[in-house]
């Protein structure tokens, strides 16, 4: 795999776990949403600029996602995308205070094993690239002249 699919991959990780810590930092300026007042609870988060930051770091996060998909198998890219989880441990407990207790960090490497080994092997099924090769040669090839 080329540098530039390890950088997609790290922007995936990136804006999906600082868009999530950004929602938890607004949401915690405001009252919990409660179900009989949904729509003006919404509109309040809506109006929060963490809220706001964090929803646009998460729209970042599934432009990167589905660059991500457009070149790799699903299973790949999904478990691969696992390592925000990470990201979002560490940022809680930095910055959010959290208490983090051994079972999640044993949780965390548990995760990081796991990406190591996804990423460790192909990116695409043979197949499927052999597909996706024959398709583009098919669209480059001139159609018979009339």
């Amino acid at each position: 795999m080329n540098l530039r699919k390890y950088l997609v991959l790290l922007l995936v990780t990136l804006f999906a776990g600082t868009g999530d810590i950004l929602l938890k930092i607004g949401m915690n300026q405001l009252k919990p949403i409660r179900f009989s007042h949904l729509v003006p609870d919404l509109f309040a988060a809506l109006g929060n600029p963490w809220v706001v930051i964090g929803i646009l770091c998460l729209i970042a996060f599934f432009a990167s996602y589905l660059t991500a998909l457009s070149w790799a198998d699903l299973s790949y890219v999904l478990p691969a995308t696992a390592l925000g989880y990470v990201l979002i441990t560490l940022l809680s407990k930095v910055l959010l205070h959290e208490t983090v207790s051994i079972y999640r960090w044993a949780g965390v490497l548990l995760i990081s094993c796991g990406v190591g080994w996804v990423t460790r092997g192909p990116a695409l099924t043979e197949h499927q690239r052999d597909a996706n090769s024959a398709r583009r040669a098919a669209a480059t090839q001139p159609t018979g002249a009339a």
